[in-house]
């Protein structure tokens, strides 16, 4: 005798059909199940959910029996798991994610018949971190509000050159993460979302230079009612970012390059800060940097082992950069000027000296930095000291 499931007067408008659902599927393909029920249309309402549901409608001696078919399992037959269902499982993450899965989570049961999705970034080698999970969750964990993490009411008076050295600085920092915000924000919607732990990571990080930039502005007019000046020579060196189409490029020369450069940079105005404000936003960016680093040097560290000719089109790109910018400017005088200022923090001659002396020791690092990073990757120390030389005089 056919099992019995009494829906009351539930209607299918109502959510008759979950019940269905959930007596059907413990049931065999041919089984039957009568139903019962007081709500007005149940009859013509289940004949056409079964219709849609590909199961069989019989009435006799005034029950109403279902017989299930076998579309639901025909439905499945074809589907595709998106990877592994066990995140834990080592090579979750596939080398070469499929077209067909998509949208769909890592893991998901992806029917048959979805449709591809060609994502430019697809192979794992190109892409990945084993940190990237790691990176992501320190990220997040990392956050920080502007209006509680910094003490904009903190009170203090600079001298008017001084006020204008750190409006010039903040000027040139914004232009600078504003670009460090774009290129990852390009690459996102290009990334197959199999890899979802370093798009995440990407998104995180295009949040962090957006509130850099809120931060780095706020500063400027905190005292003044306008920035300070942009030149040719920083836009055209940013340009050659934002426009650089390879992702592992890019990322090579943002992350270890550049923002591994402007690590340096942050330090340096937090150590030479005038006022309690300049020191917290370039602190806690220079956190946000750090992270940034890390996960441009872990990606490439692993697609440089899997690539043999990575590193030589990296140290092309950095020579194709340098031939570009050799006619502009790099660093503009009112930046390098401003700087000066800020590590003097007076205006004696031995002050100004010694405020000489601090930004040739800044260069020095960022070239030790950038050296240093360069061998992490692969290169010999001898041409890791010559690409590092060639880096943009505009520091990003």
């Amino acid at each position: 005798m056919a099992p019995v499931i009494d829906l009351g007067s539930l209607g299918f408008g109502e959510g008759a059909h979950l019940l269905l659902k959930r007596a059907l599927r413990a049931a065999g393909v041919g089984d039957c199940l009568t139903v019962t029920g007081s709500a007005p249309d149940l009859e013509t309402d289940l004949r056409a959910w079964c219709r849609v549901e590909g199961h069989h409608v019989q009435t006799a001696g005034g029950e109403i029996v279902i017989r299930k078919g076998g579309a639901e399992e025909a439905r499945w037959a074809g589907a595709e798991r998106a990877g592994d269902a066990d995140f834990s499982q080592k090579g979750a993450v596939r080398d070469f994610p499929s077209p067909r899965w998509g949208l769909a989570a890592r893991g998901a049961l992806v029917e048959e018949g979805a449709p591809e999705f060609h994502f430019s970034l697809s192979a794992k080698d190109e892409v990945w971190s084993d940190d990237a999970a790691r990176l992501y969750a320190q990220a997040v964990a990392a956050q920080w509000d502007p209006a509680a993490a910094i003490p904009w009411e903190a009170g203090f008076e600079l001298p008017e050159e001084v006020e204008d050295a750190v409006v010039q600085v903040m000027t040139y920092l914004i232009e600078n993460e504003t670009a460090a915000l774009i290129v990852p924000s390009r690459f996102i919607a290009r990334l197959h979302p199999h890899f979802r732990e370093v798009m995440q990571l990407l998104a995180v990080q295009a949040a962090d230079e957006a509130r850099h930039i809120e931060v780095f502005t706020r500063r400027a007019l905190l005292r003044r009612s306008r920035l300070g000046l942009s030149t040719t020579g920083g836009q055209a060196s940013l340009k050659t970012l934002v426009e650089e189409p390879d992702f592992a490029i890019a990322s090579f020369l943002l992350s270890v390059l550049g923002e591994g450069t402007f690590l340096s940079l942050l330090r340096f105005l937090e150590l030479h800060a005038p006022d309690p404000v300049t020191s917290a936003v370039a602190r806690l960016a220079a956190q946000d940097e750090a992270r940034h680093v890390a996960f441009g040097m872990a990606h490439l560290r692993r697609h440089a082992q899997a690539d043999a000719s990575l590193l030589p089109r990296l140290a092309a790109a950095i020579r194709r950069r340098h031939d570009a910018l050799q006619s502009t400017s790099g660093l503009n005088a009112e930046v390098f000027d401003a700087l000066l200022l800020l590590a003097a923090g007076a205006w004696d001659t031995e002050s100004i000296r010694h405020g000489h002396l601090r930004l040739m020791e800044l260069t020095a690092e960022m070239q030790r930095g950038r050296e240093q990073r360069l061998v992490r990757l692969g290169f010999g120390e001898k041409e890791a000291e010559d690409l590092a030389a060639l880096h943009t005089r505009n520091f990003m």
